[in-house]
């Protein structure tokens, strides 16, 4: 079977693969099939993953699946949110996309940074929703919600991951994601728990074995 990732991000694109094999899913980045990025207004997750997933399913015309996560830090009424991606404002990068990128979350972690500077509750949450529709309209998307606790470090730590992992400690593992390997990370992390349940809402309501 094959689903469109609402999504261009290459690090998205190969954890949600690995999470999606046991059902032999293919997932598509959006981008392959020249289709743009989704508007995401909305002020929760479940809202944005499903105007995600709507897009890319119509653009598609086919099954489509979207996934709006991010870091949810409780000092801070929740922010960043669904802001996460962009929760500093930073001018484009000069450079490829990547490039863009990787200064993005620089910024936005030195923001984090500041925001909680002197403040000792540190609680946090990496949240990730996911969304799949079988095409444009369907009336009945699966979702699927994953949240992996966790408290925000003082300084940076660990080299892999993407975005906040390196600030983002796992007290269960005594590491912080980005000091995880990768089969660690796809075995506890927001997106393994919520792909999961999208794996078994799949079996279930989709059929897909």
């Amino acid at each position: 079977m094959r689903l469109v990732l609402a999504s261009n991000n290459p690090s998205k694109l190969a954890e949600l693969q690995a999470l999606l094999s046991p059902l032999g899913i293919e997932l598509v980045a959006q981008g392959q099939l020249g289709i743009g990025e989704a508007e995401e207004p909305h002020a929760t997750f479940l809202e944005n993953a499903l105007a995600k997933a709507r897009h890319a399913a119509r653009h598609a015309d086919g099954a489509a699946i979207a996934d709006d996560s991010g870091l949810v830090v409780d000092a801070l009424g929740g922010a960043p949110g669904v802001a996460s991606a962009h929760f500093a404002a930073l001018e484009h990068v000069a450079g490829d996309r990547e490039m863009h990128r990787r200064a993005q979350d620089a910024a936005n972690n030195a923001l984090l940074l500041e925001r909680l500077r002197g403040r000792a509750d540190r609680g946090a949450r990496f949240v990730s929703t996911l969304v799949a529709v079988r095409h444009a309209d369907d009336p009945e998307p699966l979702v699927a919600v994953g949240r992996w606790p966790a408290e925000v470090l003082e300084a940076p730590r660990g080299t892999h991951g993407f975005g906040y992992d390196p600030l983002v400690f796992i007290a269960g593992l005594g590491r912080s994601v980005a000091e995880l390997d990768a089969a660690t990370k796809n075995a506890d992390s927001h997106r393994a728990r919520a792909a999961r349940q999208m794996l078994a809402l799949m079996r279930e309501t989709w059929f897909c074995r």
